[in-house]
């Protein structure tokens, strides 16, 4: 391949310099990395970023743009760069890979209302998650990065994600017309760049492998089975339109009391704890035969 030339060219921001090469680069595509993670889908940018200096990468038709860190001035690198640039390119380096160029499905976030004044549902036109995980603080959330990115947020007080959604609890400091645009453009980017909604080890750190919740079902006495079937035919699909989950936790064959586990929107609801209280308890009354079985719900 012939030998690619590369001419500097200052921008109006003296910690951008522009590398312009003497043919094209992209098929008419630009991209921007922020780190060599972002960039796993361009071996040049990757190239670039192990120079320590390097903080951002541009990649257009026929220029690379580099944004420095404050660490050196750009005369001392310049000509280096430009050389490593050429180097890579005459050798037919790869720029960007066909998986960066194909075009990317759209991503649509939407918000929706929740019987919880303090929880809002953003529902993604994306499969987020395979079982459902609900985070409490940051720390609880270090398996997943994306409820960690959440946290980062300083109204944030909950995370619960399932299947296509995410159900986020506010403190009561501010309102949601000043936020919801903001969290719905940070979901639609986190998801849109493919970033990790959870580590490779949180399905087996959180216990949510299916050897492991077969394991606690087989566990369970005969009239907890048959509890657990009735939440998850008659109950569950209808909180999750709400945003939330019952989960159940305990049957004592003694007291015929049920606990159950309100989960996302349905934790704290000023109404969802009487309301499900009773109609949960109708329910397994009626269906199991039992007319003194009680439900004690738990708040999260």
């Amino acid at each position: 391949m012939p030998k690619t030339h590369i001419s500097i060219h200052t921008t109006s921001n003296d910690s951008i310099l522009k590398f312009e090469a003497d043919r094209f680069l992209t098929n008419h595509n630009s991209f921007e990395f922020s780190n060599i993670d972002e960039a796993k889908d361009s071996p040049l940018a990757q190239q670039l970023f192990y120079l320590p200096f390097v903080k951002k990468v541009y990649i257009a038709s026929n220029f690379v743009a580099i944004e420095r860190f404050n660490i050196v001035d750009w005369k001392d690198v310049q000509d280096e760069v430009a050389k490593q640039l050429e180097d890579y390119l005459s050798s037919d380096g790869i720029v960007v890979t066909e998986e960066a160029i194909k075009p990317k499905a759209a991503v649509t976030v939407y918000a929706e209302s929740t019987p919880n004044p303090n929880v809002l549902k953003f529902v993604c036109n994306k499969v987020l998650v395979a079982n459902l995980y609900e985070f409490s603080s940051i720390e609880d959330a270090k398996p997943s990065p994306f409820a960690t990115e959440l946290f980062q947020f300083p109204f944030v007080k909950n995370v619960f994600i399932d299947k296509n959604y995410v159900s986020i609890t506010k403190f009561d400091i501010i309102e949601w017309e000043e936020i919801t645009l903001q969290l719905r453009e940070f979901i639609k980017g986190f998801v849109e760049n493919g970033k990790t909604i959870l580590n490779d080890n949180a399905i087996q750190q959180l216990n949510k492998t299916e050897e492991a919740i077969e394991q606690k079902f087989e566990a369970l006495d005969d009239t907890s089975k048959n509890i657990v079937n009735i939440l998850e035919e008659y109950v569950k699909p209808a909180v999750a339109s709400d945003g939330g989950n019952i989960e159940f936790k305990s049957y004592d064959e003694t007291s015929k009391k049920v606990q159950v586990l309100l989960q996302g929107a349905c934790s704290g609801c000023p109404s969802s704890t009487f309301t499900l209280k009773n109609g949960i308890e109708n329910m397994l009354r009626e269906m199991l035969n039992d007319r003194e079985i009680t439900v004690d719900a738990i708040n999260n």
